[in-house]
């Protein structure tokens, strides 16, 4: 690997962070609201995707600062049932700050990294090595996934 896959990692993941951004900031309070079928809606997802990148941002620099150390999984489903986190109730805008700040804060990181830092790992209490290609493959993808899955709600409440 070299550091042209880097930066195309580093440009994806900018590119997830502005497209995600976008779409969340022009949903009407009447879509935060629409419901799929496994019972979220993009208001839920908004939570979700705030507190999944404040954990990513945690694990990348866990990751390079200690080397071989425990990545802890979280139970996402949990989180988003739980009253007190308050995801289907919750403004939005909050955590929507959250993405940005955490998110530019990781694209700076992503632009540092060298070769070498690809094949540094932890230990993820789920799924085991965890290595720091790994992060950069599964948060590059995130919020495009999840902006993929506000769009199917929204077009599923248009039929």
């Amino acid at each position: 690997m070299e550091n042209s896959t880097i930066k195309n990692f580093a440009e994806k993941y900018k590119n997830g962070t502005q497209h995600f951004l976008v779409l969340a900031n022009s949903l009407t309070s009447e879509q935060l609201s629409l419901v799929d079928a496994n019972g979220w809606t993009p208001r839920h997802v908004i939570h979700h995707m705030a507190d999944s990148e404040a954990q990513s941002y945690a694990r990348i620099r866990r990751l390079l600062a200690e080397p071989e150390s425990l990545i802890q999984g979280y139970d996402e489903s949990l989180w988003a049932e739980n009253q007190k986190l308050g995801y289907a109730t919750r403004e939005t805008a909050p955590s929507l700050l959250v993405i940005q700040a955490v998110r530019s804060s990781s694209y700076e990181l992503i632009t540092r990294l060298t070769e070498d830092d690809l094949t540094l790992y932890g230990t993820h209490s789920e799924s085991g090595k965890y290595t720091v290609l790994n992060w950069l493959e599964n948060y590059s993808a995130h919020p495009f996934d999840h902006a993929e899955q506000i769009t199917k709600m929204i077009s599923s409440s248009k039929k």
